[in-house]
């Protein structure tokens, strides 16, 4: 560090510690207090227009519904999983800013990818977006997802279209984004990133609201995909053949880039035994110029001068060092000679660059190709992503053993080239998909399929992965290693507690409110769907290990302790010789057992453990 005889900047620290926390605080490099006040939930925040900012109808509201706890939780489905006890991999399914708030606590810096498709804005899109924020029971039912007898979102009834006609075109898009954005940061590593799909509708407004919510100064690249190939001479302007991938880093600083694994490596061969290994030929000229002309003297005595139109790729000096260094292949008669390029000494990856051609990444006819494949039905998505593309992002953003979160999970393209890129270089990444239960249109051939929402493809697609990777396995013993060939489905679901609601009480049911919190356990409250509840609001994974040991269940080898059947003394003396950091009990267990409670807390807290009960 360099010295400049000046004491801390004490004001500038904490300016630098403030924009760590909240960079979507600043604006060209200076606090904006309105936007600061507004970050920290004061209400009623008019944003002046006089300045550079992004500014929209409704943004006061996006911040206050980001801003809004939830007491949801997520409810395990194993008979729709596959290898549930065991899998590390998560397929949630219910409203994407609900289950976000439900992952804060238990993920929070732990996903270093997040990639997403979220809706582009056409005018034709349905999304989900705040416009009330008084909610009754009724109200909140419907956010997290039961809105019908089934249990399914409908575009009828809580998804509402988007027209370019509206008011709040735009606007009602970054409402919509902007909480979901804005949670889902707090999710990532500090050396993690987020990748967007966009296309040109919003592409502009994406970029200003990323930059306010991950700072520009995070801001990667804005990577081009070519999704069709063909021209469209019917096209009134351009005939538009590419979307969009918008890319920033938690930290930019310390984002862990990785190299694309180079794909051609049998160029490279050693038939001479050259001690330095296995080499290619490339060319002594190119186009790049070097301002020292020289001529190449061959061993037959034949000078050759610099090719008209083209330069030598190196210097004089480079050049005599490799023909002394044997690096020269000569070839026959006045033919220009090559020069090893060893792949030792190539860099043992590739750079990625912002342009993503078909050959590289597919385009859309791969996409549909592959998902029709995998399910036997054509048509069943009208743009989907092919899995190539996505694990070109993840090959570029991620190592074995990291987290991928895809909160706008659509088919699954995502847990697909995840589970793809594991099989091809055994790592052992995990995914978390979230997809909301929105319901397919009766006359779409995926609803004639069967197949009564969208996540409910996404599920098969990732069985049907699971099921061909499983029978390549067999077939070529892919791995030494066990691959996760494995999902565990959840779905958005209200507390199984009671939840106290203060605004509610009156003079009349005061008592009967006291009453019913005797036993705050909601009826049909099973202990499963409990035991998840608990484990995630105690901050702990939803793939943490469980085991169930004297009436009590133990997480994260003894990490955690949970009793939710009986409570004795000796129960109480096994958990505290057990040592673990915290443990939770239903209070009702202690019912008619005041002194045996009162016991607890002294020994748990004498013992140095967390101790709560709910």
């Amino acid at each position: 560090m360099e010295i400049d005889g000046k004491s801390l900047d004490v004001k500038q620290q904490k300016i630098d510690e403030l924009r760590a926390i909240l960079p979507e605080a600043f604006t060209e490099d200076q606090i904006d207090w309105e936007k600061l006040q507004a970050a920290l939930g004061r209400e009623n925040i008019e944003f002046r227009n006089e300045r550079y900012v992004l500014n929209w109808a409704g943004k006061s509201d996006a911040f206050r519904v980001l801003q809004q706890s939830t007491t949801a939780t997520l409810k395990p489905v194993p008979e729709e999983s596959v290898n549930f006890d065991s899998t590390e991999n998560i397929f949630i399914e219910g409203e994407n800013l609900e289950v976000l708030k439900v992952l804060q606590k238990s993920y929070y810096g732990k996903v270093k990818c997040i990639i997403i498709d979220p809706p582009y804005n056409t005018g034709s899109d349905s999304f989900i977006y705040p416009d009330s924020f008084k909610e009754s029971k009724e109200d909140y039912q419907k956010r997290i997802g039961d809105v019908d007898e089934e249990g399914y979102l409908t575009k009828e009834g809580f998804f509402r279209r988007n027209s370019k006609d509206s008011g709040r075109f735009h606007s009602n898009w970054l409402s919509m984004l902007y909480p979901r954005l804005f949670l889902a940061k707090n999710l990532l590593t500090d050396d993690g990133v987020i990748f967007v799909h966009i296309d040109d509708n919003e592409v502009h407004n994406l970029r200003l609201m990323m930059n306010e919510i991950f700072g520009e100064e995070n801001f990667i690249a804005t990577i081009i995909w070519e999704k069709v190939h063909t021209r469209k001479n019917s096209s009134k302007y351009f005939s538009v053949s590419h979307d969009y991938i918008t890319a920033y880093a938690k930290i930019k600083e310390v984002w862990d880039r990785i190299l694309i694994p180079r794909e051609n490596t049998d160029a490279y061969k050693n038939p001479d035994n050259d001690p330095k290994g296995p080499w290619k030929l490339d060319p002594i000229t190119a186009h790049n110029y070097y301002s020292v002309d020289y001529k190449v003297r061959k061993p037959n005595g034949v000078i050759l001068p610099r090719p008209k139109g083209r330069y030598w790729s190196f210097s004089e000096e480079t050049w005599l060092e490799k023909v002394n260094n044997n690096e020269v292949v000569w070839g026959e008669d006045s033919s220009y000679p090559m020069v090893k390029r060893y792949f030792s000494e190539v860099q043992q990856g590739l750079v990625p660059v912002t342009l993503f051609s078909r050959s590289f990444a597919g385009d859309s006819s791969t996409a549909k190709g592959e998902l029709d494949e995998l399910l036997g039905l054509p048509g069943l998505f009208d743009y989907p992503k092919p899995s190539i593309l996505i694990k070109r992002l993840e090959q570029i953003a991620t190592r074995p053993n990291d987290i991928i979160l895809d909160f706008f999970a659509g088919s699954g393209t995502t847990a697909h080239a995840v589970l793809d890129l594991n099989k091809q270089d055994g790592g052992h990444r995990k995914f978390i998909m979230v997809q909301m239960p929105e319901k397919c249109a009766e006359d779409s051939e995926a609803y004639k399929a069967g197949y009564k929402t969208i996540a409910e493809i996404g599920k098969e697609r990732i069985r049907r992965v699971i099921k061909k990777i499983r029978d390549e396995s067999r077939q070529l013993s892919l791995h030494e290693k066990k691959q996760d060939l494995g999902f565990k489905v959840f779905k958005l679901a209200p507390s199984n507690f009671k939840i106290w609601r203060g605004a509610e009480v009156t003079t009349e049911n005061l008592e009967n409110q006291l009453n019913a919190f005797t036993n705050p356990v909601k009826e049909n409250s099973t202990k499963e769907n409990m035991l998840f509840e608990l484990i995630l609001k105690a901050g702990y994974l939803l793939t943490d290990k469980i085991e169930s040991k004297n009436n009590c269940y133990v997480v994260n080898d003894g990490e955690l302790v949970i009793a939710l059947e009986k409570v004795d003394q000796e129960l109480i003396d096994d958990v505290i010789s057990a040592k673990p950091k915290k443990v939770i009990m239903l209070d009702k267990l202690f019912a008619g057992h005041d002194q045996l409670k009162t016991n607890t807390v002294l020994q748990m807290r004498d013992n140095g453990i967390e101790f709560r009960t709910i």
